[in-house]
């Protein structure tokens, strides 16, 4: 991999570049009790990204395991994997495919595409942080990114809940998307 200059970004050459999966964490954060926030993660996924000449025509695509779901906590983990949430047995995967971007601002991208959970499709906006390239101590380039965004968990029938005795309901809505990420030529 090499790099060039785009406007004022040193950003990797054209090409597919694949997730390094040992240096990628795909979070997510959910409001427990109206109060507080769970904070999790998938262990199995696989996804690439494939840099255009003009890096506001590229793309990306990512899948992921939903049985790879961990909370840190197994009753929670068996529940979210439940038909009450994801499902897994009947959907195993969750994917994401990027449709356009649709701006920047320095090494900030803005990222639409259809997120896919329990066979439902929906469009989604994230930011994209483009945090720089070099070269590991093996020898390896590597360009690394960083990915945030929100979205309702009930309009992909993600609707499972419990009303709480003192108001509120036991799982927020919202979902927030957190994700940490390196990239190695493929």
């Amino acid at each position: 991999m090499s790099i060039r200059n785009w406007d004022g970004l040193d950003i990797p050459t054209t090409g597919t570049y694949n997730l390094d999966v040992a240096h990628t964490n795909i979070g997510f954060v959910a409001k427990h009790m109206m109060v507080s926030k769970v904070r999790g993660s998938f262990t199995d996924y696989a996804g690439s990204v494939t840099i255009a000449e003009n890096p506001l025509e590229s793309s990306a695509q990512l899948t992921i395991k939903t049985g790879s779901i961990t909370t840190g906590q197994a009753d929670r983990d068996n529940h979210l994997r439940s038909d009450d949430f994801l499902a897994v047995e009947k959907h195993p995967e969750i994917t994401f495919r990027s449709t356009r971007v649709v701006g920047h601002s320095g090494g900030e991208f803005t990222v639409v595409g259809d997120l896919t959970i329990r066979d439902v499709k929906r469009e989604v906006e994230l930011k994209v942080e483009y945090n720089g390239a070099g070269t590991n101590p093996w020898g390896q380039q590597v360009w690394a990114f960083t990915i945030s965004g929100e979205f309702d968990r009930e309009d992909f029938g993600l609707t499972w809940n419990q009303t709480l005795e003192t108001g509120g309901v036991l799982v927020g809505k919202k979902i927030k998307i957190d994700v940490e990420g390196e990239a190695n030529p493929a």
